[in-house]
């Protein structure tokens, strides 16, 4: 697995665990931390393989990332592949994103990649989801690419990065006021961690259990986090009520407030240049697929 100089620690202590008793090969340090993330057995090696471009890296995001899966909880797949110059030089625009959502092994696998010009302009508007999952500990597949992405992190990072946390966070705090499921809920409260996190310590750190060890946090998280490991869509009234995450909710986002305030990140990523080399040399140097 690559290193990554802007997260603290893996998934869990479990998987750093199992990735040490593994054994000195990466393949199978990779295989750990997924086995120990919860993911469940589904040949994730094949999936790379059948993508028509090939993939910068891939990673999992999502619950899994987080840590809060349900046992029913689906794989998201996250990653950057590399078009053919061709596809970028013709009078064509080109499909820089590929989706794709199907059922394997009775696991349900949604993949989502970007051609790595677009991934690289995402990184550059300050979007956290995608340093996520660049900066994302659940490794399926690496390049070199791959490494020099993580060792450019810490010049992308900047404090308008809370910006999206806290609006991310809003909306799933308006999708948990309708349903009032867990999901969401966690949802909420893990952004606003991750951007207090990230302002304060200049470090990126989607997984929910770590920040809960690292940070004041409002007691009940953890059942949180058990409930949903039950029930994907369970409701959260059976831990807290309204009221009092209601004002929880609100402390957290005066804190996130705060902490931008306060924060030594810059106003803007000092990384273009370098993403901008970075993006010429991996696509000259893409092997013909054609």
């Amino acid at each position: 697995m690559p290193e990554n100089p802007a997260a603290t620690g893996t998934a869990t202590e479990a998987a750093t665990e199992a990735a040490t008793e593994a054994g000195p090969g990466t393949a199978a340090r990779r295989s750990a931390v997924l086995r120990a993330a919860g993911l469940p057995a589904v040949d994730l090696d094949a999936v790379v393989a059948e993508q028509d471009d090939p993939l910068v890296f891939a990673t999992v995001s999502g619950a899994h990332l987080y840590g809060f899966p349900s046992r029913d909880s689906d794989v998201d797949l996250r990653g950057a592949h590399l078009l053919p110059a061709a596809a970028l030089l013709g009078l064509h625009e080109p499909e820089e994103s590929q989706t794709r959502m199907w059922e394997q092994d009775g696991t349900e696998l949604d993949l989502v990649s970007h051609d790595l010009r677009k991934f690289a302009r995402l990184l550059l508007r300050r979007n956290g989801y995608v340093l996520e999952q660049l900066v994302s500990p659940l490794v399926v597949h690496t390049t070199p690419v791959h490494d020099e992405l993580l060792a450019l992190v810490p010049d992308l990072l900047t404090s308008h990065h809370a910006h999206h946390y806290r609006g991310f966070a809003r909306t799933q705090w308006r999708l948990f006021e309708k349903t009032g499921e867990l999901k969401p809920l966690l949802y909420t409260l893990r952004v606003l961690l991750t951007g207090i996190h990230l302002m304060g310590s200049g470090q990126v750190q989607p997984h929910l259990p770590t920040l809960v060890g690292e940070l004041a946090v409002p007691s009940y998280v953890p059942e949180l986090i058990a409930a949903k490991e039950e029930a994907e869509h369970g409701a959260a009234g059976e831990v807290v009520g309204p009221e009092r995450l209601r004002g929880d909710v609100d402390a957290l986002h005066a804190r996130l407030d705060a902490a931008q305030d306060a924060t030594a990140l810059p106003d803007a990523p000092g990384a273009r240049e370098a993403l901008h080399d970075l993006i010429v040399r991996a696509r000259t140097d893409r092997p013909d697929r054609s």
